[in-house]
């Protein structure tokens, strides 16, 4: 006689993962319940900069803590409650209030002393500057001599070198 190994069905193991996570997600929610919400981010790597949009509808400046090193951008604040007059004792708010943080890192390194900064609209941007290791640069091939050459350093203020 053959010895066979029972299996539950998979859709019942996935189930039971589903659940699981669904109860993970409601016990971490209720043990920080101010750190609820991140803000949407958006992230264009030009040829000098990279420029970060973060979209924080709401926040004032003053709620705002930036911090840039060369790897990253981490961005903390809080969307404070107003506590308005009610129509009848009822409110219904789809807003988003309390704490947030969002940490980004970056696909290269950036000058973090020299990060301009701009908060209009509820967007924050930020214009990063690379270091000059990371901007494009265009290398000339030569195959007879198997050998590379720096033709220019494109989206540089400085005048190519010549070789």
């Amino acid at each position: 006689m053959a010895i066979i190994r029972w299996r539950t069905y998979p859709e019942i193991n996935a189930f039971n993962r589903q659940m699981d996570l669904i109860f993970d997600d409601m016990l971490r929610v209720k043990r920080q319940p101010e750190m609820n919400w991140k803000p949407a981010v958006e992230l264009q790597n030009t040829n000098d900069n990279l420029i970060l949009r973060v979209q924080i509808p709401g926040v004032e400046a003053k709620d705002l803590d930036i911090q840039v090193t060369k790897e990253a951008v981490a961005i903390t604040g809080e969307n404070r409650y107003e506590n308005k007059a009610e129509n009848n004792g009822q409110i219904r708010s789809e807003f988003r209030y309390g704490k947030f943080q969002r940490v980004i890192p970056l696909p290269v390194a950036i000058q973090n002393d020299q990060v301009q900064a701009e908060y209009k609209n509820g967007i924050l941007t930020l214009t990063l500057p690379k270091v000059a290791e990371a901007r494009q640069k265009v290398v000339k091939i030569n195959l007879a001599d198997n050998t590379t050459e720096p033709v220019a350093e494109v989206a540089t203020t400085e005048e190519p070198q010549a070789a």
